[in-house]
């Protein structure tokens, strides 16, 4: 199975591809603009295709209570231009909500970063400390659970959290 997570943010965006090793994407110096957000897909597109297409890709939901604000506009067009290439590369994905996301790795919507990643450190020993790495390690650990079964053991009320999901069928 192989499944990638993506935490799309314009400053710093965090992936955890196939090969499960999390790294972060960050745009190149002085862009701006339509070139900024072109440049951006380009690489989310090429890390998240570098071990073959992969079978479903979780991608974080746009965090609608944050939806005023400098580069609001700029994040949703980076969020729709990385839908609509996956969509376009016929690469299934599914939205995960934050608050979903959150409750799938600590047991709590409402949880912070800092919970985030002590949950990460907690269930596996890892201790990434890039907040947009650890949320893509959850969101691709959440693709995993949907369609196998995740490379951590969790509570079956943080499980349940994914139902929330519309995960893609197979094979579609």
């Amino acid at each position: 199975m192989n499944a990638v997570g993506l935490d799309l943010s314009l400053t710093a965006t965090g992936i955890a591809p196939v090969s499960g090793v999390t790294l972060t994407v960050q745009p190149g110096k002085g862009l701006r603009g339509a070139a900024r957000l072109a440049e951006m897909r380009e690489g989310i597109l090429t890390i998240t295709t570098a071990g073959g297409v992969p079978d479903v890709v979780a991608i974080e939901g746009p965090a609608y209570s944050r939806a005023l604000g400098a580069g609001h506009h700029e994040a949703a067009g980076l969020w729709w231009q990385v839908v609509c290439a996956l969509h376009t590369a016929g690469i299934p994905y599914a939205v995960v909500t934050p608050s979903t996301l959150k409750k799938y790795a600590t047991g709590r919507g409402n949880a912070t970063k800092a919970d985030m990643r002590v949950a990460l450190l907690q269930r596996t020993g890892l201790d990434l400390r890039d907040d947009n790495q650890v949320d893509a390690w959850w969101l691709r650990c959440a693709a995993l659970d949907s369609v196998c079964e995740a490379p951590v053991a969790l509570p079956k009320a943080q499980r349940d959290a994914l139902s929330k999901v519309e995960w893609p069928k197979a094979g579609a």
